[in-house]
């Protein structure tokens, strides 16, 4: 999927999902700290907001990310990460992709990520309730979790809540691979 279509795809799924709980974009800007301006270009397909911005919206919403990124196309998908839009982050040393979008029947959605030596990421707290799962395919990352720190490394996986601040900051001299599993309660 190139910009221009992953643009456009955002910008349908926000104005589908604003609609769809008879939002306005200042009722819809005041929910998620995002400017009704900026909410309005998205819409439109003018801006592509960063990760940071989509967390804030998807966050405001109470919808997962993946849902303003794509859709299922059948009750089955092979998921190649070399078929993925990468969404880059962190001036480029954070590289996620969306393996498996959100799905309302299974609440999870499903990330392979990947931080470069130096790599620091914080994400505001998420719903209350909502769970990630790392799984480190290679390297180590330092979890930062409501100012706790955890080293997590190759073959080694972490749970925790996601409805505290958290972060990510690779300080290994290696890139560091992960899977990022998010749980939302029903």
């Amino acid at each position: 999927m190139n910009s221009e279509i992953l643009t456009n795809s955002i910008g349908e799924n926000l104005k589908r999902i604003r609609n769809n709980r008879n939002l306005s974009l200042d009722e819809t800007s005041s929910l998620t700290g995002v400017s009704k301006p900026m909410l309005g270009q998205i819409e439109r397909g003018l801006s592509t907001p960063t990760i940071t911005t989509l967390w804030k919206i998807a966050t405001g919403l109470k919808t997962p990310l993946s849902s303003f990124l794509e859709s299922p196309q059948s009750e089955y998908y092979l998921s190649e990460i070399k078929d993925k839009t990468v969404i880059e982050e962190e001036n480029g040393t954070m590289r996620a992709y969306t393996l498996f979008p959100y799905s309302p029947i299974r609440n999870i959605e499903i990330f392979f990520i990947e931080f470069d030596t130096g790599c620091q990421h914080f994400s505001e707290k998420h719903n209350d309730g909502v769970e990630e799962y790392i799984l480190i395919v290679s390297g180590s990352i330092t979890m930062v979790l409501d100012g706790e720190e955890i080293i997590v490394s190759t073959g080694q996986s972490l749970r925790f809540r996601a409805d505290v601040p958290h972060g990510y900051c690779n300080t290994a001299p290696e890139k560091c691979c992960v899977y990022n599993i998010i749980f939302y309660p029903k």
